[in-house]
């Protein structure tokens, strides 16, 4: 592999600690904002830099989903490649009472790492930001984002639902034997059972935080 410069290095490592600390990626912005460049062209141009010596790869098909080569301060050592899928943030959800807010379309973008956030890049997944109290004591908390895998729920998920006609985030219920309803990890918030309708739009696989 070609040699990187002193501001390759850092931009390099700067992913790879935000990653290990984050379970995401950096936005573009993030990066921008870190290093003081001017553009979000100056943090494409290293990234380019950096796919082209070999430190960083795309997955093929996806358009902004990478993996990391190397483990940085070992060149010459190959690790475990690092999936880095690119997905969108659709409004929020409400994590405490339901309620009829419906998506607002995309308002911003996610890196995330997909081992760690435990989807698979041929599923369709995106985010939601957490609204609410209703699911704080399994560490869900208000303003954090979910990331949302469209799979079938398995008893016990923790899943984005349409309840009656609103939307809600809560853990599901569907023991043998008794109608599938949706209960609160809050003590404070009561077990919702559907009166007509209750649909699972998604699994919620992982949190993530900004400190």
């Amino acid at each position: 592999m070609d040699k990187l410069t002193v501001r390759q290095q850092e931009v390099l490592g700067y992913l790879q600690l935000y990653q290990r600390r984050c379970g995401t990626w950096p936005s573009f912005r993030e990066i921008e904002s870190h290093f003081g460049f001017r553009s979000t062209n100056a943090v494409m141009g290293h990234l380019r830099a950096l796919e082209r010596k070999g430190y960083i790869s795309r997955v093929p098909g996806q358009a902004r989903t990478f993996r990391i080569n190397l483990d940085l301060g070992d060149e010459e050592r190959p690790r475990e490649a690092m999936e880095v899928m690119d997905i969108p943030i659709y409004g929020n959800i409400a994590a405490g009472y339901p309620d009829g807010v419906e998506s607002s379309g995309e308002i911003g973008r996610l890196q995330i790492d997909a081992g760690s956030a435990g989807v698979r890049r041929t599923r369709h997944c995106y985010a939601l930001k957490v609204r609410g109290e209703s699911m704080i004591d399994v560490g869900i908390f208000d303003g954090d984002i979910v990331v949302v895998d469209q799979r079938p729920p398995r008893d016990g998920d923790i899943v984005v639902a349409l309840i009656d006609g609103e939307s809600t985030l809560k853990r599901f219920m569907n023991r043998p034997g008794s109608a599938a309803y949706l209960k609160a990890e809050n003590r404070n918030y009561p077990e919702l059972h559907p009166v007509s309708e209750l649909s699972i739009q998604g699994v919620a696989t992982s949190v993530v935080r900004h400190l």
